[in-house]
Order: structure tokens, then sequence, then C-alpha cells
């Protein structure tokens, strides 16, 4: 008869890696390590398979910081950000009826990843992104029409993640990338 194994090893999931992730790169954006450094430690934590494996790549970084919600929102009319405004690590849109335009091309980008979560009713979005961004769309539900995304030609390494998210009822969304 054979006893199960004491103390084995807890796995990671693929939200602790991406949190793990997460928590490096805004730590060298916050200036806290170098670049090497970040390189190091996001090596170790795609190469780790246990939580004890991860733990190096995270020693001596800040705590995380909290991920409060900014939220723009509008019963009716226009919801528009354009120039240099600084954009959120994550940002709420709500609008009933009325259009929305977010222009992040000059905007100010401090994090990595930026999570933009769209609650519209009817009216149009349109969301326009840096040249070198990434765009994910799979966590956006439409109810009526279909997205459309302008997949740029050519993409520059190092530019910011934007995941879009939520829900539209009867409106478009178009996202774009910045000529400039």
């Amino acid at each position: 008869m054979t006893s199960p194994p004491e103390d084995q090893p807890s796995l990671i999931g693929e939200h602790d890696r991406d949190a793990a992730v997460r928590r490096v790169q805004e730590a060298y954006a916050e200036g806290h390590i170098s670049h090497q450094e970040m390189d190091e430690r996001l090596h170790r934590v795609l190469t780790a398979g246990t939580h004890a494996e991860l733990a190096p790549a995270l020693a001596s970084l800040p705590a995380e910081s909290a991920d409060t919600t900014s939220t723009i929102a509008a019963a009716g009319g226009r919801i528009k950000r354009r120039g240099a405004w600084r954009v959120p690590r994550r940002l709420k849109v709500e609008s009933a009826f009325g259009r929305v335009h977010l222009d992040l091309s000059e905007a100010v980008i401090e994090h990595p990843v930026i999570d933009i979560e769209l609650q519209l009713g009817t009216g149009r979005a349109r969301i326009t992104v840096p040249r070198d961004a990434v765009v994910d769309l799979t966590g956006l539900h439409t109810g009526w029409k279909d997205t459309r995304y302008d997949t740029p030609r050519r993409s520059g390494p190092g530019g910011p993640r934007i995941r879009i998210s939520g829900v539209m009822g009867y409106g478009r969304l178009r996202v774009r990338h910045a000529r400039r």
C-alpha cells in the first residue's frame, strides 16, 4: 500500500502567471526594476511551474497597487476623450444612448495593459489606439451589429495591450490604429 505524497507542489494556473507577468511589467513601468531585470524576472515567471518557483521572480517587488476602475458615464449625448489625457489602468464606459469616442493615439498610457469595459445600449463607439498597440476584443459581446476592427499592416514591438470587454446592445464598435 502506498501513501499519498506529502507536500505536493502547488501548480500555478494561467491566471496566476498572467498576474505575475503584469506585476513585473508594472514594476518596470514604475521604475522599480531595470529592463534587464524585468527580462530575467519575466523569464522566471514564464518558465515557473509551481508557486515555489514563481516566488523568487516576485521577491522584492512593490506590493500590487489597488486596481481602481475609473468610470465615464452618460445617459445620452456624447462621451469623448482625446488629446493628452491620462488613461487609467481600468476604464469603464457606460452609455444608454449616444456616441462614444475614445482616442488613445496621443493619450498618456502608463500601464502595459489597459482594460476598457464598455456597457453600451444603443449608439456607436469608436476607439482609436496607438499605432503599436495590441488589441484584444475576446471579452466583448455584441447584440446586434458586429465589431469592426481595422488591423494594422505593420505593428511595432513594445506597444500597450488594450483589452476591450463588456456588452454592446444595438450599436457598432469600430477600433482602428492611429496613422501617426
